[in-house]
């Protein structure tokens, strides 16, 4: 996207102006949103705040503000990107929100959007009892860090267990828990889902791992193809991954612990799978869904067969 400068400066002023002619531009070129943001509005807010190093909790009244010359090409600049590299406002700054916390983030981990944020914000209710004890929390699969970092802040009396199999997603991770200075609270692990967590028990094991059919993800909006494809698909149906935290999670779930798990649309494929469980699936009053919730007991005597075994 070749931007005339000479042709738009004499036009564009305030932020809204920059605001207003970034979420054209971006509906113009059929821009998705789906990782922070659902519009073009709030993206080109998102992009323009960022340039000009400002919160994105301004009060309305400097939407008026005019820009500089200097900060009228770094706007434009940025919003081009977004429109040509088709790249998430969040790979651009850097920055992601979850449960309304600040996040680094960088194209080695997916951009937080799960709504399991509001079920932590719940503290779990009301799947655990107002005086149950939670000692130990484990984050399995946890990319940036996000969810394992928001239930440290819900429960601060608590051990988190951070953990991934890529190297990559858990530096991110790190830097994650060092910003929010938690580092006396958590721990980052790398392993392969369970492997490295031998004789661990948890009140928790939460989990939003990778969902997706290698087809499906094939199909998707460009967008999403700079994310880590390692986070995005688990085998030819989505159900690799899912499938075998199924099978291992209730030797490392205390005797009243909760599995939680993310799965997406592929929770139907699940269901089909495995119709002895006995998934709970949530429901959320800010949306979303495909989230299930198992008890250490309906695993344990659920088992993990599948439909053909």
């Amino acid at each position: 996207m070749i931007i005339p400068y000479e042709d738009l400066l004499p036009h564009l002023h305030t932020i809204r102006d920059f605001v207003r002619w970034g979420a054209s531009r971006m509906n113009q070129a059929g821009l998705h949103f789906g990782h922070g943001t659902d519009n073009a509005f709030d993206e080109a807010a998102t992009l323009v705040l960022h340039a000009l190093c400002l919160p994105p909790d301004i009060h309305a009244e400097y939407c008026q503000s005019y820009l500089t010359l200097i900060e009228k090409k770094d706007v434009i600049e940025l919003l081009a990107r977004r429109i040509t590299e088709r790249k998430p406002a969040a790979y651009l700054t850097h920055r992601a929100w979850f449960m309304g916390l600040p996040f680094y983030v960088d194209e080695r981990v997916l951009v937080p959007r799960s709504p399991l944020s509001e079920l932590i914000e719940r503290h779990f209710a009301p799947w655990l009892p107002d005086n149950c004890k939670i000692a130990n929390i484990l984050d399995l699969g946890t990319g940036s860090g996000c969810i394992g970092i928001a239930c440290a802040y819900a429960f601060p009396d608590t051990h988190i267990d951070l953990v991934d199999v890529s190297t990559e997603a858990l530096e991110v991770a790190k830097r994650n828990v060092i910003d929010h200075n938690l580092e006396d609270q958590i721990t980052v692990i790398q392993s392969d889902l369970f492997a490295e967590l031998k004789n661990r028990r948890y009140d928790i094991i939460i989990s939003n791992p990778p969902y997706l059919g290698v087809e499906n993800v094939d199909t998707l909006p460009r967008e999403y193809h700079h994310e880590p494809r390692l986070g995005l698909t688990a085998g030819e149906a989505g159900l690799d991954i899912v499938s075998e935290i199924l099978r291992q999670a209730s030797d490392y779930l205390q005797r009243d612990g909760l599995l939680i798990v993310e799965v997406g649309n592929t929770q139907y494929a699940l269901c089909e799978a495995y119709p002895n469980i006995p998934f709970t699936w949530l429901e959320f009053e800010r949306g979303g869904e495909g989230i299930f919730l198992l008890n250490h007991m309906q695993l344990r005597d659920a088992g993990y067969r599948k439909n053909d075994s």
